[in-house]
């Protein structure tokens, strides 16, 4: 049976949500842990674009990008990331990033659904 986490981002931070839908997706909230394997859960984070964020940390926090060419170093503002590609985008860099970097990694980010 799938269990169902939905988390209201409304007047949250970023990185709290993020962390809390992390958790979920690998699992940590149930009695049923298993590290080796992608748990039974879907995680669903509605009001994404109402998410509380200073204009500071919307221009000043940057991320990293390295094409493996010369020249291929990218750094992206919050604010770049969310006009291209919405809250989002924004979203699932913080939770991909949170997760365990191993083949289950794509599998969990399958079960998160994030609305704006």
């Amino acid at each position: 049976m799938t269990k169902v986490h939905t988390i209201d981002a409304t007047d949250m931070i970023l990185g709290r949500v993020a962390s809390a839908a992390a958790k979920a997706l690998m699992g940590k909230t149930s009695p049923e842990y298993t590290a080796n394997e992608v748990a039974d859960v879907r995680v669903y984070i509605k009001n994404a674009s109402k998410t509380k964020m200073t204009e500071r940390r919307m221009k000043e926090t940057l991320h990293e990008t390295y094409s493996g060419q010369p020249g291929g170093f990218k750094l992206k503002t919050n604010e770049k990331i969310i006009d291209k590609k919405g809250w989002k985008g924004l979203y699932e860099l913080a939770v991909y990033g949170m997760l365990p970097s191993n083949k289950l990694r794509p599998l969990m980010m399958k079960r998160l659904t994030i609305t704006e």
